[in-house]
C-alpha cells in the first residue's frame, strides 16, 4: 500500500486547528493543575504542553532557554524513559521551560505556533517534497508535518486524560493520525505478536475512527494491504481511543482484555494486543 505525501493545504490547516485545540484544552488550568501528572512517564500536563512548544521551536531553528544556574542539572539521558537521541532533546527542552508558569507558557504556545503557521503558509511545493531528517527517518517535509499532527493529537489525548475531560477523537484530525499509528503494524505483526508467513490478520475499529486494517505476513514481513483478501487468521475488535492509546504505550492490553475482541486464532490476537506499542 503505498503512502502519499499530504496535501500541504489540508494538512496546514490541520496542524493549526491541532494546536488551537491544545490551547483551548488547558486554558483554564490553575498553576496546580498545570503540575499534575500526564498519561506519560516523568511528564506532567505542563511537561505535555512544554514538549510541543519546544518541538514547533526547534522547527523554527530556536534552540532551548539557558539552564537556569540557580536549578539543580538533571542528566535527561539517565532518565527511564529517554531510549534515543529523539527522547533527549525532547526532554532538554522540558526540563529548561519547567520553570516558567503554565500561564507563561500557554503564551508562548500561542507565539510559537503563530510563528510555525506563518513558516508553513511561506512553503511552496518544492519545500513540501524535499526530504528532510525526521523522527522515522528521512521523509518528504509533508510526511514529517503529517507525524506532528499525529504526534500533536496524541498529546491532546494525553492532556485530555490527564485533566479528565473527554474530547471529541474523531474528526479529520484523527483520521490523519491514525494514518501514522496504523504504518508500522507489520512488525506488531510479526516481530512482537510472531505471526507465521502466510498469517492474515484485520484489526476492526468500531470508532469514532472506522475502519478495517488489512495485514498479510509475506517473506517475512507484515505488509498493510488495501482490503483484506481472504479470511483473517486472526481479528482484533476495539474502539479506535484504545488502540490509539494501546500503540501510544499509553495502557496495556491486560487493562482492557474485556475490551478487545478476539476471532480466529485466539492465542495470536492476545499477542498481537500485548504488542501493539510502537512509542510512548
Amino acid at each position: 500500500m503505498p503512502d502519499r505525501i499530504p496535501d500541504r493545504e489540508q494538512l496546514t490547516d490541520l496542524l493549526s486547528q491541532q494546536w488551537e485545540a491544545i490551547a483551548l484544552l488547558v486554558a483554564d488550568l490553575d498553576e496546580k493543575a498545570w503540575r499534575r501528572p500526564s498519561p506519560l512517564p516523568g511528564w506532567t500536563l505542563f511537561d505535555v504542553v512544554a514538549h510541543v512548544v519546544g518541538t514547533e521551536s526547534w522547527l523554527l531553528g530556536q534552540t532551548p532557554p539557558p539552564h537556569d544556574p540557580l536549578r539543580p542539572k538533571t542528566d535527561v539521558r539517565t532518565l527511564p524513559h529517554v531510549r534515543n537521541e529523539v527522547a533527549v532533546l525532547n526532554e532538554i527542552w522540558v526540563d529548561r521551560l519547567r520553570p516558567l508558569s503554565g500561564k507563561r507558557l500557554l503564551a508562548l504556545l500561542d507565539e510559537v505556533t503563530d510563528l510555525r503557521r506563518a513558516a508553513l503558509a511561506a512553503l511552496d511545493d518544492d519545500a513540501w517534497q524535499a526530504l528532510t531528517v525526521s523522527p522515522v527517518g528521512q521523509v518528504p517535509y509533508g510526511r514529517f508535518m503529517r507525524v506532528r499532527l499525529f504526534d500533536c493529537w496524541m498529546h491532546e489525548l494525553d492532556l485530555a486524560d490527564g485533566i479528565g475531560h473527554p474530547v471529541a477523537e474523531g474528526g479529520a484530525r484523527a483520521e490523519t493520525a491514525f494514518t501514522e499509528l496504523t504504518l508500522g503494524l507489520g512488525r506488531a505483526v510479526v516481530k512482537g505478536a510472531k505471526a507465521p508467513e502466510g498469517a492474515r490478520v484485520t484489526i476492526d475499529l468500531t470508532g469514532p475512527v472506522t475502519r478495517q486494517v488489512a495485514l498479510a505476513v509475506t517473506d517475512g514481513r507484515g505488509v498493510l494491504l488495501d482490503e483484506a483478501d481472504s479470511e483473517p487468521t486472526t481479528l482484533l475488535r476495539l474502539d479506535s481511543g484504545l488502540f490509539a492509546r494501546l500503540r501510544g504505550g499509553r495502557s496495556t492490553a491486560e487493562a482492557h482484555l474485556d475490551e478487545i475482541a478476539i476471532e480466529g486464532d485466539v492465542d495470536l490476537g492476545r499477542r498481537l494486543a500485548r504488542n501493539l506499542a510502537f512509542t510512548i
